[in-house]
């Protein structure tokens, strides 16, 4: 059980600290918050929960892939903002943008053989 909260606490501490960094300078914010944190935590819980290196490496190559297609939301929702679009419904269109381009990359990998 103690992992498990620990889990909890350091992943909103990680987003916590780009909320608030971002209110002060959003550079730091935008480096804190591209830095692969979220993924180093994932593969350590999931090699310290499973002992199993190849689930670590099953995972880094699905989040290689994936990345890909999560580009679309950092795209498109600055361009409707400065395009004069509120937020929500800025973040609703990039966000459906973002699940259909997952839904376009998962279907590509599968038709090339590649599992994630």
């Amino acid at each position: 059980m103690w992992q498990y909260i620990a889990k909890v606490v350091v992943s909103a501490l990680v987003i916590v600290a780009v909320a608030e960094i971002a209110k002060r300078a959003s550079i730091w914010a935008a480096v804190l918050a591209s830095l692969p944190i979220t993924s180093l935590m994932a593969f350590i819980w999931l090699y310290l929960d499973t002992g199993d290196t190849g689930r670590v490496a099953a995972l880094s190559q699905g989040i290689f892939w994936l990345v890909l297609p999560s580009l679309a939301l950092f795209l498109l929702l600055p361009v409707l903002l400065r395009s004069g679009w509120s937020f929500w419904p800025s973040l609703t269109l990039s966000s459906a943008a973002t699940i259909v381009a997952y839904g376009v990359t998962v279907w590509t990998l599968s038709k090339a053989g590649i599992h994630v």
